[in-house]
């Protein structure tokens, strides 16, 4: 007699079987281009087994089941809520901020001056809770001083999890994740209790969040930007979504803009696409 594959329960612990985690596998990979090893079995099963029972579900397969029947979507964007992994801090990999403020910056304005324009573009993609795109308008910030005004400058900042975004819109941080900020920096912050900080107004009003999934087929913007961070993204992509990705932004950046990774991510020896600048920072050629 064949023993029957399904997932079942054991000491409290779900299992889920390699059939219905290749489901699951599949449908987070193309709709959110995420590629799950087999490595990362123990993680599906630890993040979805509360929401799974909470639905009334006994297996993965349920559960995949109502995933591809609710149209929608807000399945889909529990999934994505709970599957990503989003640790960050501000200042962190601090050496593309010290780029940012000390040389992209200045050339940027320069050449804005020389175009007569004002207008500055910038694009934090999966800005996670929000330490990325508000550590770069306080830069800006600091950067123009009391003729920060006269630019129409700001930050997009994107990231396909609601969670987060909800998160980075509040503005609310826990003193680890200030704890490495310059000196600098800490005047845009105010005290909100024990291990409570809030970014000010001045700052959060100057970043526009919004939920955008990166593996949509084309980017809708109008106009491109100068700089792009996407950094500790990458990293749950296969190749093949990686170099897609890359080519994207490549059509989205002008001519000499700057493209920032993270620094355990590579777009490879062979792309022509970039310039090398600094570890895991680009520019476009």
């Amino acid at each position: 007699m064949v023993k029957q594959e399904n997932s079942t329960i054991l000491n409290g612990l779900m299992k889920i079987s390699d059939s219905e985690f290749n489901l699951i596998r599949e449908i987070v990979y193309d709709r959110f281009g995420i590629s799950l090893s087999d490595a990362k079995k123990s993680l599906v099963v630890g993040r979805l087994q509360k929401i799974i029972r909470s639905l009334g579900h006994s297996t993965f397969k349920q559960y995949y089941d109502q995933l591809i029947a609710d149209k929608t979507g807000q399945s889909l964007n529990t999934l994505v809520n709970r599957i990503t992994t989003n640790h960050t801090f501000f200042n962190r990999e601090n050496a593309h901020f010290d780029f940012f403020r000390n040389k992209a910056l200045p050339e940027l304005t320069e050449l804005l001056k020389t175009q007569k324009s004002r207008e500055i573009r910038i694009w934090s993609a999966g800005c996670s809770s929000g330490e990325e795109p508000y550590m770069l308008e306080i830069i800006m910030q600091e950067y123009f001083g009391n003729e920060y005004g006269m630019w129409n400058a700001g930050i997009l900042a994107t990231d396909i999890s609601e969670n987060v975004l909800n998160k980075a819109k509040a503005g609310i941080y826990s003193d680890e994740n200030i704890e490495h900020l310059p000196s600098f920096a800490k005047k845009y912050f105010t005290r909100m209790g024990v291990d409570q900080w809030k970014v000010s107004d001045k700052i959060k009003k100057n970043v526009t969040f919004r939920r955008f999934n990166l593996m949509n087929e084309t980017f809708p913007f109008k106009n491109p930007f100068h700089i792009i961070f996407c950094r500790n993204v990458m990293i749950y992509f296969n190749q093949k979504t990686r170099d897609t990705l890359i080519s994207k932004f490549h059509k989205d950046l002008i001519p000499g803009g700057c493209f920032f990774i993270g620094h355990s991510e590579s777009l490879g020896r062979t792309q022509s696409l970039y310039e090398y600048i600094m570890p895991a920072a680009y520019r476009k050629r």
